[in-house]
C-alpha cells in the first residue's frame, strides 16, 4: 500500500507543478500584452491652446519641442510611369497626391523632356491632403514611350509660386 500512496503523491505533485507552470505562463502572457499595448494608445486630437500668463512657459516649451517643417517643403507622392491605352484616354495608373504633411498647395505641369516648351498636361491646384488620378493628357500623344518631366509649383495662399520641384516620369501610350 505504501507504493500506491507514493504513486498518488507523485501524481499529485506532477499535477501541481503542471498547474503552476500553466499559471506562470498565463501571467507572463498577460504582462507582455499589457506592456506592448501601452505604446499603441491613440493620441488625443491636438488643438491650439489659448496662451495666458499662467501657461505661457508651458506653451513655449511645447512649441520648442515640436518638429519644425520649413515652408516650401514638399514630399512627392506619385506614380512615375503613366500608362494610357490611347493618347486621348484616361491613364490606367497615373496618380499624384499632395500629402497632408506638406507645407503648400501645389499644381504641376507635365512636359516632354526633349522639348520642355511643350506642356502636355496642366493640373488643377491640389490642396494639402488631396490626390489626383484619372488623368487624361491635354495634348494627346501618338503610341510610344515618352520621357517627361513633372514640374511641381508649390504655391502660397495667393496661388503664387514659392518654389518648384522637378520629377522625371515615363508616359507610355499603347495605341
Amino acid at each position: 500500500m505504501s507504493e500506491n500512496t507514493n504513486s498518488k503523491v507523485n501524481n499529485g505533485l506532477k499535477i501541481a507543478i503542471a498547474v503552476g507552470v500553466v499559471v506562470i505562463v498565463a501571467l507572463l502572457g498577460v504582462v507582455i500584452f499589457l506592456l506592448v499595448g501601452r505604446g499603441k494608445a491613440e493620441e488625443p486630437e491636438k488643438r491650439n491652446v489659448v496662451v495666458t500668463q499662467d501657461n505661457v512657459e508651458t506653451v513655449v516649451e511645447e512649441l520648442a519641442e515640436e518638429e519644425y517643417i520649413q515652408p516650401g517643403y514638399y514630399e512627392a507622392s506619385m506614380s512615375t510611369t503613366w500608362t494610357f491605352a490611347t493618347g486621348s484616354d484616361v491613364s490606367e495608373d497615373a496618380y499624384v497626391a499632395n500629402k497632408e504633411g506638406n507645407t503648400n498647395d501645389v499644381y504641376f505641369d507635365v512636359v516632354l523632356a526633349e522639348d520642355e516648351e511643350q506642356v502636355i498636361y496642366k493640373s488643377p491646384v491640389l490642396p494639402r491632403g488631396s490626390e489626383l488620378d484619372n488623368i487624361a493628357l491635354d495634348t494627346p500623344l501618338d503610341a510610344g514611350t515618352y520621357d517627361c518631366v513633372c514640374i511641381y509649383h508649390l504655391v502660397d495662399e495667393n496661388q503664387k509660386t514659392v518654389s518648384t520641384l522637378r520629377v522625371g516620369i515615363t508616359i507610355v501610350v499603347n495605341q
